[in-house]
């Protein structure tokens, strides 16, 4: 599933992001990093908390890379620190700021394959750090607090505020979502969530707010994701490229918009925004139609900005230290209010309020809960499943899923009430396949020993659209009934070797362009087949298949404590895969989102 452009226009609920607790984070993370650069008990007799007096020596640089949106403004304060000649252990400090889209540096970062150019990274949300030190082989990153915040929000152009009750009408983001999936009442727009924290963070709050309405209900997340993969942009910046040119985005009779041509997709009448990004939209004096802002009543959740130490062993005495001294030239008052004039909240305890100003230049007015206190923000755990959605959703997906029966299956699961890992793992996979569209196609496989005749597995259903209709009912359905089916085969023992290998060649055999095709194998137990094939002679002959051409990871899934996660892991490997492990069967459906996610990043063209 390709993007869909629109016509080029002209065009956690921060709260107080000082709060006295994240001040002491900001405060142990810079012991931290003192500790680990510098050596215990020489900081301040050293000079590097000595913030005043004459340049000794040749000035102290460091490179910086920040998020777009913050970058002019570090550049600001770093500009004035040479200026005003701020020191680092008597040398004066030399910071440079590059801008570089937040996505590009993270995968760079946890690639691993290249020596970073720069010490300091300040991306606009923890997202970023996450996926740049999840996988192994990545370049280390040592937090040391966060430079400010702005809250993530969705800003209407006028007609369409007006239209949605703004400001005195108030919305969860569920049902915010809602107006977009569910009526015709508002065109809206995001940023590619797998490039944008903003995105992300907006489509997990709709995910979470949506549950808590309708409890283990993704049907709307869903519907959000869909109508998002025809009107999203790249980035932040060009997402409010697709905006009206004026404010009669929510008059039918405006047309398609300026160069648009008859057919062409409507502007978008809202976008998902931070705050700050309004700011700076507002305060721009081109023309375009201010916009209005609506702060979800469950939380807006935060862009953070952390402050990242880049490989920390590798830096020098020097550089370390003239990088802790800009973080703390960021919490003086002078940055804090360039900080501001950007559009940023800051981390100000001493006066801790949000500023009146700022709120009303990017388009917040009460009862827009706009001040309200910190909420955490979505869990790491949530933010992936989003992603994970977000991956099958734009591209769409061929799943082959495989399902081990074997007699371990009807064990019970601990803190389940005497459920069986069979039942826990088909309510799990049921939960899953409800987040999957019509377009997505997928097909069920069990296996044991000796199911079919001589062979471990049996096709229980063709991988085929859910949507796709089959003698009177659709495909989904079918596949439902046949998960619901799944029973533990008596006496029987766990073909695993076999079976991967089959499926894998099914599946490639299969293989669909423009999908995202994989085998998901769930196992409980390690193979215990000794007339079948080899560990070895399986990772052999998986490597042997692979073909760059025809990508098929394979995605592995030890489920309990008898499952061998090494040997998942080897297996997945061998077809350019993962291997993950999960206690409770119930984490399944988490995990085959989240494994989506980054099995596709990984084979994204």
């Amino acid at each position: 599933m390709g993007r869909h452009s629109l016509p080029h226009q002209p065009v956690r609920r921060a709260g107080r992001a000082g709060s006295p607790r994240r001040r002491r984070r900001v405060a142990i993370a810079v012991s931290l990093v003192l500790a680990v650069t510098a050596g215990a008990g020489i900081a301040v007799g050293s000079g590097l908390l000595s913030f005043a007096g004459p340049c000794e020596r040749a000035p102290v640089r460091v490179d910086l890379v920040a998020s777009p949106d913050i970058a002019p403004a570090l550049r600001a304060v770093a500009d004035r620190a040479r200026r005003d000649q701020v020191t680092s252990d008597g040398r004066c400090l030399d910071v440079r700021v590059e801008a570089r889209e937040n996505y590009k540096v993270a995968d760079l970062l946890a690639a691993g394959t290249a020596v970073p150019d720069f010490q300091i990274w300040v991306p606009d949300s923890d997202v970023w750090v996450d996926r740049a030190t999840t996988a192994s082989g990545g370049v280390a990153l040592t937090p040391a607090g966060n430079v400010a915040g702005s809250p993530v929000t969705l800003a209407a152009v006028p007609a369409s505020a007006r239209a949605l009750g703004w400001p005195r009408k108030t919305y969860t983001w569920a049902g915010l979502a809602a107006m977009a999936t569910e009526t015709d009442r508002l065109l809206l727009g995001s940023a590619d969530p797998a490039r944008s924290a903003t995105g992300l963070l907006a489509l997990s709050s709709i995910s979470e707010s949506s549950r808590q309405e309708a409890p283990k209900s993704d049907t709307r997340t869903a519907a959000t994701a869909k109508l998002l993969t025809r009107r999203v942009s790249d980035t932040d910046a060009q997402v409010l490229q697709t905006l009206a040119a004026d404010d009669s985005a929510g008059d039918d009779s405006a047309g398609n918009g300026s160069g648009g041509g008859k057919g062409a997709p409507r502007p978008n009448e809202a976008v998902l925004l931070s705050e700050q990004a309004a700011y700076a939209h507002n305060s721009a004096g081109d023309g375009s139609p201010n916009l209005s802002l609506f702060y979800p009543t469950d939380g807006a959740p935060a862009l953070d900005y952390p402050y990242n130490l880049v490989d920390v062993t590798k830096l020098t005495t020097d550089q370390s230290r003239a990088a802790m001294r800009f973080m703390l030239l960021l919490g003086e008052k002078s940055s804090y209010r360039t900080l501001e004039r950007h559009g940023f909240r800051v981390a100000d305890a001493a006066e801790s309020r949000v500023p009146a100003a700022l709120v009303r230049t990017a388009g917040g007015r009460s009862p827009q809960p706009f001040a309200a206190g910190d909420t955490a923000p979505p869990s790491s755990e949530a933010v992936q499943q989003a992603l994970g959605l977000w991956t099958v959703t734009v591209q769409s997906a061929r799943l082959t899923t495989v399902v081990d029966a074997s007699a371990s299956m009807t064990a019970p699961v601990p803190g389940r009430k005497g459920q069986s890992r069979m039942e826990v793992t088909k309510a799990s996979l049921l939960e899953a396949l409800a987040t999957f569209t019509h377009e997505d196609e997928i097909g069920l496989w069990e296996f044991s020993t000796r199911l079919d005749g001589s062979k471990d597995y049996r096709k229980l259903t063709e991988t085929v659209r859910l949507g796709a209709p089959v003698k009177g009912r659709t495909h989904r359905e079918r596949l439902s009934d046949a998960i619901t089916a799944l029973k533990p085969i008596p006496d029987g023992d766990t073909g695993l070797y076999d079976t991967a290998l089959a499926a894998y060649k099914e599946a490639q055999a299969g293989y669909v362009q423009g999908k995202f095709n994989a085998v998901v194998l769930l196992t409980d137990g390690s193979n215990q087949d000794d007339d079948g094939i080899s560990r070895g002679e399986l990772i052999e002959r998986l490597r042997d298949l692979v073909d760059p051409g025809r990508p098929v990871p394979l995605i592995a899934i030890a489920v309990g404590p008898d499952a061998d996660r090494r040997e998942v892991d080897q297996i997945a490997g061998a077809a350019e895969g993962a291997g993950y492990e999960v206690s409770d069967p119930a984490d399944i459906r988490a995990v085959i989102l989240r494994a989506i996610m980054a099995v596709g990043h990984l084979h994204e063209s």
